[in-house]
């Protein structure tokens, strides 16, 4: 099972490496040692964590969908022409842009420091994994 370091396990959540060993000793996550002797935390547990810990504002749509890939956000920058926009949303952690007519945003009413959410429904999403690092 794949695992990451203590500073590796902090930069995915976030948080200090003095909180992800606090966790360990607490037994929020449990601390393994790595083929160097390192503690470590398996991947699978911290993506557990993170996913438990994840607090995205509720969705203020509330509307029911078949996309699963919601995103709320604030909006942080909008570029706009005659016909075409690029939206900016600051979604947690995550930057989200949009391409989209200058008429939709309009419609929308959206600004900066508007509220809304990404909705992704994609059949190509890419994952990729840093080099030399693949799984097994």
């Amino acid at each position: 099972m794949p695992s990451l370091r203590v500073a590796e396990a902090a930069r995915f959540l976030g948080v200090s490496d003095d909180t992800v060993r606090r966790w360990i000793e607490n037994g929020t996550l449990t601390g393994i040692r790595d083929a160097s002797g390192r503690q470590a935390v398996q991947s699978l547990e911290l993506a557990r964590l993170a996913r438990s810990q994840a607090q995205l504002p509720a969705d203020p749509a509330e509307s029911v969908s078949s996309a699963r890939n919601r995103f709320v956000g604030l909006v942080t920058d909008i570029v706009m022409d005659k016909v075409m926009a690029q939206v900016e949303l600051q979604c947690g952690p995550f930057r989200v842009v949009s391409l989209m007519s200058a008429e939709a945003v309009r419609e929308l009413g959206l600004e900066p420091g508007s509220t809304a959410t990404a909705v992704v429904k994609a059949t190509n999403v890419i994952v990729e994994v840093p080099p030399g690092k693949k799984q097994v």
